[in-house]
């Protein structure tokens, strides 16, 4: 049983609409706190990121055991990606910060003996900040840019001016080489072996610590030997490869062994039948792995991108580069954003082996669905080609597209680039990559999370966090300069 967006006020509580913020601070919490206040008390808004909410965790308001409220949910997963904190931080936060514990319709800690107040648990934290999926986020996004638009924009009918980028979000991974991951993969079989060994008392795997010892020295050697300089480098480099290949082939021969002779007579359980899964899946790194490694040193030969694999653990993960200097190249998945004139993300997406000009056409098509009035579309030269070009200025002959050709320019395009409507939003283009560095810095730089569907989560609630901490610096500047008119009439009046 939850409860919604409604508080039940109870003793040492007061109404979250009557919570008070400081207006001389720049602190991040306040400014989002703010913004989630004023969510709460527009019931429009709040009565449909409550449904949103409703559907997504799906459980009963009036039946079963009393859970977390869906406000409480709410408020502790924006503020998790407001600060990039961990979830120590986060419990931190909603036992002892006044103005949290007062924004969640919370009393007080004040950590008197024989205090009697509700506090928070790690667990209860973890298990639902993180039950909220990807595409509610999006729907959330989509009221809250509403929301934002609504204090931003002067008039309704305003158009957009759009900006588009992107960034890659890193996934919580090391540099691969294949040695290394040849390395971890034979580690994770013969650990989880071992274990499901040890419990049906199967024979020959007692060795296990030694036999991943041994197979980590060797790695390491051949580390050494690929980084060492002298003139029998090459030598030593094959003769290293080929120790450590020939133990990491006869381990894979007694996993294989295990896989074909002894694991079909075990009494598989269902937490056994779980670790098999893995088992199978790190079995088939490891041969995978011998295999690459073998062809590399010892057959000299250059493996092509689509077999590599960068991540054992993540195996969503890419290895991009962007034609940057610094860094050259970077591990995880590519982030596209787009942005409206105020600083807002109207729109994000994550790219599965995409480059920028391949994407662009589906980001336009999506964005415009959405928002009708837009008077003006924004890239760098990465999203430019001929045929974007002309097919968005075909399907849409309103619309002031800024896509600076990447090449050699005629005398139309050099005309067009050097027009003043042109230099004018292509110096705003700009503010883009302030926002990325935003994003990045509240914790959108890499990704703890493990799993695809967790990794679209925690970027869809960095992106919501970002915007709300947006609308809520806005509404802390117009309180400003409410109180800013008010004290010159006074002073005129006096």
């Amino acid at each position: 049983m939850r409860s919604g967006f409604t508080q039940q006020l109870k003793i040492n509580t007061i109404p979250i609409s009557e919570v008070q913020f400081p207006s001389n601070t720049r602190d991040h919490i306040v400014n989002l706190l703010r913004a989630l206040q004023a969510i709460y008390m527009n019931k429009e808004i709040s009565v449909r990121i409550e449904k949103l909410l409703q559907e997504a965790i799906g459980t009963s308001q009036t039946s079963g055991r009393k859970g977390m409220g869906l406000w409480e949910v709410f408020v502790l997963a924006q503020l998790r990606l407001c600060q990039n904190l961990s979830y120590d931080d986060l419990l931190n936060l909603a036992n002892y910060n006044v103005l949290v514990r007062r924004m969640l319709g919370k009393q007080i800690n004040l950590g008197l003996a024989g205090e009697s107040v509700d506090e928070y648990t790690f667990q209860n934290i973890y298990d639902n900040v993180s039950l909220v999926d990807d595409e509610t986020l999006k729907k959330i996004n989509a009221v809250i840019v509403e929301f934002g638009h609504g204090i931003f924009k002067k008039k309704d009918s305003d158009p957009l001016s759009l900006k588009t980028d992107s960034f890659v979000v890193e996934t919580n991974t090391t540099f691969p080489s294949d040695y290394v991951l040849l390395f971890e993969a034979g580690r994770k079989c013969l650990n989880m072996i071992g274990e499901i060994a040890k419990q049906h008392k199967v024979k020959g795997w007692r060795e296990v610590k030694s036999e991943s010892s041994k197979l980590k020295s060797l790695c390491r050697s051949f580390g050494r030997a690929t980084s060492a300089g002298g003139k029998n480098k090459a030598k030593n480099e094959i003769e290293a490869c080929q120790a450590y290949l020939n133990k990491a082939k006869s381990l894979y021969k007694k996993v294989a062994d295990f896989w074909e002779k002894d694991m079909p007579a075990l009494l598989i359980d269902q937490k056994t039948l779980l670790v098999l899964i893995k088992v199978e899946w790190f079995k088939l790194m490891f041969e995978k792995h011998i295999n690459l490694l073998e062809r590399r040193i010892i057959g000299q030969e250059k493996i092509p991108a689509p077999e590599k694999v960068y991540s054992l653990y993540l195996p969503f993960t890419e290895w991009i580069k962007k034609g940057k200097k610094r860094p050259p190249i970077e591990i995880g998945k590519k982030l596209f954003v787009t942005t409206d004139q105020f600083g807002l993300i109207v729109d994000h997406c994550l790219g599965d082996n995409l480059s920028d000009r391949d994407s662009i056409m589906d980001i336009i098509d999506r964005v415009l669905e959405k928002y009708q009035l837009v008077s003006s579309w924004s890239t760098d030269k990465g999203f430019s080609s001929k045929e974007n070009k002309a097919l968005i200025q075909e399907v849409f002959p309103d619309l002031q597209l800024i896509m600076p050709k990447l090449g050699k320019r005629n005398k139309t395009e050099e005309a067009e680039e050097k027009s003043k409507p042109f230099k004018l939003l292509k110096n705003a283009h700009s503010a883009i990559e302030s926002n990325i560095n935003e994003l990045e810095n509240r914790g959108l730089d890499r990704c703890p999370n493990r799993s695809p569907e967790q990794f679209r989560n925690y970027v869809a609630l960095g992106i919501t966090a970002y915007n709300l901490h947006k609308i809520g610096k806005r509404l802390n500047e117009i309180k400003i300069k409410k109180e800013k008119t008010r004290y010159k009439k006074i002073m005129s009046a006096a």
